[in-house]
Formats: structure tokens, sequence, C-alpha cells
């Protein structure tokens, strides 16, 4: 039943005003009793204010079949744009169960890369009714777009742009901006597209360049001709890092031929952005990309099992190094207690460099000009550090175990586990990357593997030489 309204005002208050009490868990449960009761005005009385980031921030909260009941009761009122503020998962979870006439009146309303989003996500029997049931202009445009490869610049552009000829002046393309009307131009632009009659980029003219100049002033003569712009099948990434690079807000998009098609703003590579590095973090700690708390948990243990398979047989190969000096073990205990503080140290000091290393490679700050002088420089790093480690250790142990024998040894094994782990925590990710791999995926276990080798093999082997000629 849903809570007493007098209950939830400031709760529901402190959501549109993006309080701390938006997540409340008494302003949910009141929604979704609306829903449960169909009560469709009180449902538009609690989010009809809503921005759609916090109303996608609520659709995760809901539960499945509340979801697309909301966006029924809300009807024409529903903004389709908070369907982009929610995760992959959740959205698909959405549309399945929405109706295709609702999904057709959604997609009207929405700026050509949103519904590139939404559309992409549908089963091609839907995408095609949706698309059939659009104005022809809208439907060949979007159609396009999807026709881009996945992730590309051409899926996420907006194909809404302001372009105008040469030959026009400063104070023809403002009028031309007042007589178009606010519903007739794109509801963000940062700049006025300069094309030839074949609409190939010639350059750009921005607002305030647009707004100083004299109202007499050719486009040609005020606009950048070295504009930087993306191919439509470049990846989305590699626009990012454009963007990144060289602090842009927005790009121009064009096809093979140079005709503009559309335009990239930075609202859209935020989103890139904030995607790679989630997959990057994910990945790193052997979580698949795609998974999302509202996951289906057999699906979620199932995508972690292959990971952790991998971890398992390489523990294998680790405590076959270690059953290769089962004697030395049995005649020494202190080795057994030493030897996990020598991997341990190892692998902590190979995940930083693997951390910088997959972190480089991914924002292409690492590459072949570079990568021996980084080499190089991680190797010294993890000496210093060996060597620091090494000294620390040594004492403590010669100290805790009463053997001035254990010192040197453990200082040895330290040192060249360290180098080691620095070693491999750049080699691998390098390897992974020249062989088209994903190092964020594909480096852990075996950084792992080598650290937990050299650690424990150096160790027991420093050692048997060291007491053995002792």
């Amino acid at each position: 039943m849903p809570l007493d309204h007098e209950d939830t005002a400031t709760p529901a208050e402190d959501f549109r005003d993006g309080g701390e009490a938006s997540l409340s868990r008494e302003f949910v449960l009141d929604v979704e009793g609306a829903i449960a009761l169909g009560d469709a005005e009180r449902v538009h009385e609690l989010v009809g204010d809503l921005h759609e980031a916090d109303l996608g921030a609520l659709l995760e909260l809901l539960s499945h079949e509340a979801r697309p009941r909301l966006v029924e009761l809300m009807g024409a009122d529903f903004d389709f744009t908070a369907l982009m503020e929610v995760g992959e998962a959740t959205r698909e979870d959405i549309l399945e169960e929405l109706p295709v006439e609702t999904l057709i009146e959604g997609v009207r309303e929405l700026e050509s890369d949103d519904a590139v989003a939404i559309l992409e996500g549908l089963e091609p029997k839907e995408q095609a009714e949706v698309l059939d049931a659009l104005p022809a202009q809208e439907r060949i445009v979007l159609r396009r777009s999807l026709d881009y490869p996945e992730d590309s610049a051409g899926r996420l552009m907006q194909t809404t742009f302001v372009a105008a000829p040469p030959f026009w002046t400063a104070g023809r393309v403002l009028d031309f901006f007042r007589e178009c009307g606010e519903e007739n131009l794109p509801e963000n632009f940062f700049e006025v597209f300069v094309v030839d009659p074949g609409y190939h980029l010639l350059g750009t003219v921005f607002l305030d360049a647009l707004v100083r100049a004299r109202s007499s002033v050719r486009l040609d003569e005020i606009m950048q001709e070295d504009r930087r712009r993306v191919k439509a099948t470049e990846d989305g990434a590699e626009a990012a890092r454009l963007f990144e690079r060289y602090n842009l807000v927005s790009v121009p998009v064009v096809d093979e031929s140079e005709r503009l098609v559309g335009v990239l703003t930075i609202d859209d590579i935020v989103d890139v952005l904030q995607e790679q590095a989630s997959d990057e973090i994910l990945a790193l700690g052997g979580v698949n990309p795609e998974e999302e708390l509202t996951d289906n948990f057999w699906w979620i243990a199932r995508s972690r099992f292959t990971w952790l398979s991998v971890n398992m047989l390489t523990a294998f190969i680790t405590s076959s190094v270690l059953k290769h000096f089962q004697l030395q073990l049995e005649q020494m205990v202190a080795l057994a207690v030493l030897g996990p503080i020598v991997a341990g140290q190892g692998g902590n000091s190979a995940t930083q460099t693997m951390t910088v290393a997959v972190r480089a490679l991914a924002t292409r700050e690492l590459t072949r000009a570079n990568a021996v002088r980084i080499i190089f420089r991680e190797l010294a790093i993890g000496a210093v550090n060996g060597a620091a480690f090494g000294l620390v250790t040594g004492i403590v142990a010669a100290n805790w175990f009463h053997n001035v024998g254990l010192g040197p040894v453990i200082a040895l094994a330290m040192f060249t586990n360290l180098v080691a782990g620095a070693l491999g925590g750049i080699v691998v990710p390098l390897a992974f990357d020249k062989l088209k791999f994903d190092p964020a995926v594909a480096s852990g276990p075996f950084v792992t593997t080598i650290t937990d080798v050299v650690g424990y093999g150096a160790f027991l082997t420093i050692a048997s030489l060291w007491f053995h000629l002792g």
C-alpha cells in the first residue's frame, strides 16, 4: 500500500532537488504503491517534475514489473531521455515490455543520437515497426545512423545541426536563427558549419565569433578552416580521446567523402569516457564489463566463473613450484612462513605497474615510441623498492627467527621478485595489446602467476643454495 501523502511530501520534494533523501526507500515505495494501484494522477504528482537524470535513477530502483508500468502511466509526459540515464540491462528490460505504439511516440521526441540508442536495443522486428511509423526524413536519418558500426562516431552523433553556405553574412545567419524559431533549431549548439553545395565541410564559425562580427562580414572570412573533425565510421573511443586532448566541446562528423553528416557534443563524449573507465576497472578485477547490479544472478555467476577458473589454473602452477621444494619446506618452517611475504609484495608491485600500463595503453600514452623508456623506468622503480624492502624484510626476518642467514636470503629474493613484478607488470599488458587482446582483461592472472612463481621460486632456490653452501 502507498504511504500517506503527507509522510512522503518531503522525500518527493528532495528528489526533485537532487538531495540525499531523493533515494529514500519511503519515496520509492510510495511510487511503487501508486504504480501498483494504477494511480496515474498520483504517479504524475510524484515524478512528473523530475529531471531525466533523477527519473533514470528512480527507474533503476524500481522493481522489474514497476518500470514499464511507470512509463505507461506517465503516457506522453514520460521523458524518454531518462532511458539514457539507466544501465543498458535496465533499458532493455523496460523496452522489452513496452508496446510498439509507446516506443514510436517516445522516439519521435528524442534527439537523433538518443533515438539511435533506443532503436539499437530493440529486436529487428520492433525496430522496423518503429522506423516505419516515423516521418520519411527522420526514418532515413536514423537508418543511416544505424548502418554505422556499433560504438562508432556515427552512432553517437546528433544529426541535427546548423549549416550555411560560405557567402552568407553574419547578419543573415542571425536573422535565420530568429526566423527559424526554437523548435527548428538544435536544442544546444555551439557553432555554424560552413558547407559547399555538396555539403562538404569547409570550416566552422563559433557563435561567439558570429555575434562579435559585423553584420556584413561573410562566413568564409571568419570561419576556422582547420577545424578538427572525425569520420562517422571512427571508433567512439578515438573521438573521445580527441575531445580530451584538445579540450573540445563539439566536433563535426563527416563521411568518407568529407560531407558533413552530424556533430558530436561533449555530453555524448562524457558518457563514452565514463563507460571506458568503468569497463577498465571491471576488467582489471576480472568482472565482465557488461555486468550490472540489476543483472540475473546466474548470468553473473557464469560470467565470473571463467576468470576464477583461469586464476585457479595459475594457482596450481604456483603450487607445483612449492611442491618442488617440499623437502626444504619440511626442514625449515621459516621458509613456509616468509615465502608468502615475498610473493605478496611482488604481486602488489606488479599490480601497481600493470594498472599504470593498462591505463596508459587505453589512453594511448604508452606507445612504441616510449615503450622501451617506460620499461626501463619501471625496472628502476622495482629495483629501488626491491632493495629498500629487501633490507627491511631481511633485518626483520633475521631477528624474528634468530637466524642471521635468513636476512640476505629474503632480501635478495625480495629484490628479485619486485624487479620481476615490475617487468611483468608492463611487458605482459604490452604483449597482449600487441596481440590485439584487451590487456585489462588478460593481464591479471599472468602477472600474478609471474610474481608468485618468481617469488616462491627465487626465495626457495636462494635459500637452498645459501644453506647448502653454508
